[in-house]
């Protein structure tokens, strides 16, 4: 409800997305100038056809100390695996409740149990700094704040707290 658009939304077209061999160009100009940590973020990565193959050509890049990503973790279950495999080093899963009802009235999406997938799986797969990262909002989870911190200790996630701050219209 805080940040995926309605769904009328208008996606960019596939061919307006940068390709792989680019984003590894412009991670090799960026490392040169001194970057070294890299985080496949912004919308949902793991939706990208084939990402274990850009998390393989970004690993190769010897001057990258952490290559994370960060996920709504619907997918992550599926591909992690494949990830770590290909060199990926850290996941961030956003994961606001551990209640299913709840998940569903803040996503607008029943994928709760596919969530925790991911998470199970990030564990499983030996990925090492996991974060957990939970938008806390008055009055509708700030309730869980204490059960979030167990769920991330048993998972060896470190669970992070995002204050939620309305702007209207953002979502609009």
């Amino acid at each position: 409800m805080y940040c995926m658009p309605e769904e009328h939304y208008r996606w960019l077209p596939q061919d307006h997305l940068l390709s792989f061999e680019e984003l590894v160009q412009l991670v090799d100009i960026f490392t040169a100038l001194g970057v070294r940590r890299i985080r496949l973020t912004g919308g949902e990565p793991l939706l990208r056809r084939d990402l274990d193959r850009l998390v393989s050509l970004l690993a190769a890049n010897s001057l990258i100390e952490d290559l994370a990503l960060t996920t709504n973790g619907i997918l992550l279950a599926g591909q992690a695996g494949a990830l770590r495999r290909a060199g990926l080093h850290r996941v961030t899963v956003s994961l606001d409740t551990l209640r299913p009802e709840r998940f569903l009235a803040i996503t607008r999406r029943d994928d709760h149990a596919r969530v925790l997938d991911g998470i199970a799986a990030a564990h499983r797969e030996g990925f090492a700094g996991t974060k957990i990262d939970a938008v806390i909002i008055r009055g509708v989870n700030d309730d869980e704040l204490c059960d979030l911190i167990e769920f991330g200790r048993a998972n060896d996630a470190e669970v992070r707290f995002i204050e939620y701050m309305d702007v209207p219209g953002a979502t609009q």
